[in-house]
């Protein structure tokens, strides 16, 4: 299928660009995008809260008293939760919240969610985005050629085919405006931009990667 380069005078020229319809043109798969999203989110979590049980909290190798004859309950450890300072009855322990996603459902996802935003006219592919400094004035100034306006309800993602020091620097005072590599663009960025910048070199890098297939051992 082809798709019309968006350009200016300012940036490229205007024309048209094949892509693969295996990665541009697959239907919107909701349940799909919507597990391998709560997978990836989920793996972002932490799960360092963690409680100390009895078995856990130091001293208490003695009885605090004797069993008997000083008027008060028997105890046998300052270790027990019933102390202050004791061990926690259920503690909470480190925890893994990663949910396995194989690597054909990831990519059927992003592959969903890219046609979408193809059909929704929200992913636009250009020659190239680059800025001479890190100067965010520069990369506005280009987003504005782009008639493209940061905001609220118009957050802007650059993917470009490598690592971008100076537009990611650009970019860092731009609370709407993220910057990815081609490589490290993931799903859940894709969704929550209301406007998608791709490079022509990047969609060949996104083409490459989404249609990988296993290698079968003969």
């Amino acid at each position: 299928m082809e798709i019309s380069l968006y350009a200016t005078e300012h940036i490229g020229e205007q024309g048209v660009i094949s892509v693969a319809e295996a990665v541009f043109a697959k239907n919107f798969n909701e349940p799909l995008i919507h597990q391998v999203m709560t997978a990836y989110l989920a793996r972002g979590r932490a799960g360092t809260r963690a409680q100390k049980s009895r078995s856990q909290v130091s001293g208490g190798g003695i009885k605090p008293w004797r069993q008997k004859g000083t008027g008060r309950a028997r105890a046998g450890t300052i270790r027990s939760p019933l102390w202050r300072g004791g061990g926690v009855t259920f503690a909470a322990q480190p925890g893994d919240y990663s949910q396995k996603v194989n690597k054909k459902m990831y990519r059927g996802a992003v592959c969903s969610i890219l046609s979408e935003l193809l059909r929704q006219e929200r992913l636009k592919v250009i020659n190239q985005f680059m800025v001479s400094s890190h100067k965010t004035r520069e990369l506005i100034a280009q987003l504005v050629a782009l008639n493209i306006t940061p905001s609220v309800q118009t957050s802007v993602l650059i993917v470009t085919e490598e690592e971008d020091v100076n537009l990611e620097r650009a970019a860092r005072n731009l609370p709407f405006v993220t910057v990815h590599s081609a490589t490290k663009v993931d799903p859940v960025s894709l969704v929550k931009s209301e406007q998608v910048l791709m490079t022509v070199t990047a969609v060949r890098l996104m083409e490459t990667r989404l249609q990988k297939t296993p290698a079968v051992n003969s």
